[in-house]
């Protein structure tokens, strides 16, 4: 086979809304897809599966055309698996033959899929439980069970709509960590689906950040982090991007001003972590060492550590401790005096 596994441009409308976005993905390959509510990444996993039809754009599996506009191949002769958040066993069937069902579809006699099903449960974690049912399986365990029925038929596309969501985090870690052993194993092109950047870091090798139905922006994980393009992308990416102005070796945005004396006067983006920003002493002055400025809060979210404060002029996300808010040095209306240290905070020209 010659070019990706799966190459295509996805196109789908819902009243107003509008998806279009073009995708390839080599065999062995993982690409995360990552968006805001809304922006279209189930209808993505469905217009690639064929659940969804669409007159518009095209999808390709190994070079072949499963949708064109005169073209709509069924979903189960794709070669494409989907695997969502719901492990949708079968719940008459063992843990074995709910692997072995797929199997048996693909032409392989019932007994040897059955042989061939115990190999898979072992291969996810799971030995010795091929003969319970899945009321009797955890929830971590059912969705290992759906893995190794989607991963034994040798799909050339696999599908993963956030499979880790519903599950407690010991539980997701240990299914990540299978995930990173077998998704590269399985050869196959893999799209994953997920709302949690660890999900991307840990198994992907290229993210795409998909919002309002279009690609916002696209490239290695770690490149798309380190230098996220949209407010959406420097969230998940834990700073806060913040577009300013150079002039005379100083960054300015609102009252927060930087030392920038690399750069070029003109616009230019201040990348800065949302955990590196302190409530300030009242006696602290700006210096050298530390940036400190007065902003007005707007917003008081929690956090699993703490709370997030969201700042005006500059809009900025603040992690802080939640005893700044039972304290009373946070109310939303107020003004607080922030620091940060200008060599935690990332400055790139441009906008």
């Amino acid at each position: 086979m010659t070019g990706p596994a799966l190459e295509a441009r996805a196109v789908a409308r819902r009243g107003a809304f509008v998806l279009d976005v073009a995708l390839h993905v080599d065999a062995g390959e993982t690409v995360a897809i990552m968006g805001p509510s809304g922006a279209g990444k189930s209808t993505l996993l469905a217009v690639l599966s064929g659940l969804v039809r669409t007159h518009e754009g095209y999808v390709r599996v190994g070079g072949r055309e499963m949708s064109a506009p005169a073209v709509h191949v069924p979903p189960q002769r794709r070669g494409t698996v989907l695997l969502s958040q719901d492990a949708h066993l079968f719940p008459h069937l063992s843990a074995r033959d709910n692997v072995a069902f797929g199997l048996h579809r693909h032409g392989i006699r019932r007994a040897d899929a059955r042989r061939e099903s115990e190999r898979w449960l072992e291969r996810v974690g799971l030995p010795g439980v091929g003969a319970r049912f899945p009321r009797q399986l955890s929830g971590g365990q059912q969705q290992r069970v759906a893995l190794a029925r989607a991963l034994a038929t040798e799909p050339d596309v696999l599908l993963l709509d956030e499979p880790l969501i519903g599950l407690d985090p010991e539980t997701a870690a240990e299914i990540r960590a299978m995930l990173g052993d077998q998704l590269p194993a399985a050869g196959a092109a893999t799209v994953l689906v997920t709302h949690d950047v660890v999900d991307a870091a840990a198994l992907a090798d290229r993210l795409l950040l998909l919002e309002d139905g279009r690609r916002s922006q696209h490239g290695p994980v770690r490149d798309v982090l380190a230098t996220p393009a949209t407010a959406f992308g420097a969230a998940i990416a834990g700073v806060s991007r913040v577009p300013g102005r150079v002039g005379g070796g100083m960054w300015r945005a609102g009252r927060l001003a930087l030392p920038a004396p690399s750069l070029a006067d003109g616009a230019a983006v201040a990348l800065v972590p949302t955990g590196a920003v302190r409530l300030a002493p009242r006696e602290r002055a700006a210096s050298d060492t530390l940036a400190v400025w007065t902003a007005t809060v707007t917003r008081l979210d929690a956090t699993v550590g703490g709370v997030r404060a969201r700042t005006a002029d500059p809009a900025l996300g603040v992690d802080l401790p939640v005893s700044a808010v039972t304290d009373g040095a946070l109310r939303i209306g107020g003004d607080v005096r922030f620091e940060v240290d200008p060599a935690h905070v990332r400055l790139v020209a441009g906008v």
